[in-house]
């Protein structure tokens, strides 16, 4: 089984050559790295020659890597009592929209990510595309390669704002036809920015400022430990005494 991956490692380096970054196999399942301008190119090919033939795309989602790796975990504040940890929180979406983070320092922020599948060879194979522009990410819709891709792509531009050129109903599927922004950017503000409520003394309805302090709710979990309550620590004493341990 370790000879598998390998081997379809080799094929599509052979293959593709500089068209394509082979970067490795996890659990079976390699992976492409695609430039968007070989994008169309290469997808054509690996569901057209018999030697690939990924006839099924299985999955479509996008990424946004904005804050990639950080965390709201701060273990080094963690408290000495129960099972409970230091937070922060200044996590992605909990912020103010003036204070919202930049990401400048991310080279390549959102990304496409596709699963296929070959039937014929009993293969799995996973692509990955980033897209150079921030403002606008752009890659070649998939919908004339795979049309299951229609409904995928959709959602990836509704919630991270991929646009996918050439597909052929590109509109939004998840949210409101009305609704602004897309939610599954790490900069978009997890709480808001106005309420609506319907006040009775003016007899409608009114937008004011969300009063719900960005906030991180961590539990602390407590349990039960027969080591640490008096009676039962007299009793394990007692009994070490008794088999003469101490």
């Amino acid at each position: 089984m370790n000879d598998i991956p390998n081997a379809v490692t080799d094929l599509f380096s052979t293959h593709f050559a500089e068209r394509v970054t082979v970067t490795g196999a996890r659990f079976g399942i390699t992976t492409l790295q695609i430039a968007p301008e070989y994008w169309l190119e290469v997808c054509l090919q690996l569901r057209d020659r018999p030697e690939f033939d990924y006839a099924q795309l299985t999955d479509l989602c996008g990424l946004d890597y904005l804050s990639y790796g950080a965390t709201e975990w701060i273990t080094a504040d963690a408290t000495a009592e129960g099972f409970s940890r230091g937070v922060s929180g200044s996590g992605p979406g909990r912020f103010t929209w003036a204070q919202r983070p930049e990401s400048a320092h991310v080279e390549r922020r959102f990304a496409v990510v596709v699963h296929l599948l070959s039937v014929r060879h009993n293969r799995r194979l996973r692509l990955h595309c980033l897209p150079p522009d921030e403002d606008m990410p752009i890659v070649p819709s998939l919908v004339e390669v795979w049309p299951s891709a229609n409904w995928y792509e959709r959602e990836a531009f509704d919630l991270f704002g991929i646009v996918f050129e050439g597909h052929p109903d590109l509109r939004r599927i998840m949210t409101d036809y009305g609704f602004t922004g897309h939610p599954f950017r790490k900069d978009f503000p997890l709480i808001g920015n106005v309420a609506m409520r319907y006040d009775p003394e003016k007899k409608r309805v009114i937008y004011e400022p969300v009063e719900i302090e960005p906030r991180v709710l961590v539990p602390r979990v407590l349990r039960e430990d027969s080591r640490f309550r008096p009676d039962d620590i007299d009793l394990q004493a007692e009994a070490r005494l008794g088999d003469g341990t101490t």
